[in-house]
């Protein structure tokens, strides 16, 4: 089985575009969307129909955080104003239905030896990010003793990073070659971060997906440059904080 995995497509309909085309010259199985269809982005109408129907399709859909919506009359817990006036702005944007179909999402889904999840295993809904130890060494654990499982593949954390187990117990930090397949020898537990489809943050704007080959046992980090531009022109055209268009086109 050969999976497409995506997430943090934070609804930028242009990033999710051409990472999907760019798929469709790739032999692909099966899709997998790890959470964050909404937040940030000036499409979320357009992602959550599209994803919708892929998931119709076959398509694993999870949740993230960001998919929690929550009213606009409520007080929404963001570090800063531009999170809160653009989570406010995508709660009107979607409908009831879209909202409820957010909420009805799965946390997790497995498939043979590998766990797919938003953030960190161990707590899927607490939202810890994958990039210490100790959250890594907690969400492989909990996927060989719930599942039976030695590879955890998560988003979240808006970076491409393969993390695996050193000859110590120690978890060992890999920042892979976009392109590059990357052997996921079974005699170790891996943890693949695997970047934002619409909001990358290590400095790099383009989109970014995974491969996993399920039988082959690798994984391929990659990058697809998109139309920046158009979804900056979408941002300033319903009014969106500056600071958006800043984080997109500076990739952080």
């Amino acid at each position: 089985m050969r999976f497409a995995l995506l997430s943090d497509l934070h609804a930028n309909m242009p990033a999710v575009s051409a990472c999907l085309a760019d798929i469709e010259t790739k032999r692909v199985d099966r899709i997998a969307i790890l959470g964050d269809l909404v937040g940030y982005g000036p499409n979320p109408s357009e992602v959550v129909a599209l994803c919708r129907r892929l998931q119709a399709s076959g398509a694993v859909v999870l949740r993230g955080n960001h998919d929690e919506i929550r009213s606009p009359t409520l007080e929404i817990p963001a570090d800063n104003w531009a999170i809160t006036k653009v989570a406010a702005w995508t709660y009107q944007q979607l409908s009831q239905t879209d909202r409820i179909w957010l909420k009805s999402l799965p946390l997790v889904a497995t498939h043979d030896d590998y766990v797919f999840v938003h953030a960190t295993l161990d707590d899927p809904q607490a939202w810890f990010y994958a990039t210490d130890h100790y959250r890594i060494e907690r969400s492989i654990n909990s996927a060989i003793a719930i599942h039976g499982a030695s590879v955890v593949l998560c988003g979240h954390v808006h970076e491409q990073i393969l993390f695996y187990q050193g000859t110590g117990r120690e978890y060992m930090r890999f920042t892979p070659r976009p392109g590059v397949a990357v052997r996921l020898r079974d005699h170790r537990a891996w943890l693949a971060c695997v970047g934002s489809v619409g909001q990358p943050r290590d400095g790099d704007p383009r989109a970014c997906y995974v491969i996993l080959d399920t039988v082959r046992r690798t994984i391929q980090f990659n990058r697809v440059v998109y139309d920046i531009q158009r979804a900056v022109k979408d941002l300033r055209s319903n009014q969106l904080p500056e600071e958006l268009v800043n984080r997109l086109e500076d990739g952080r």
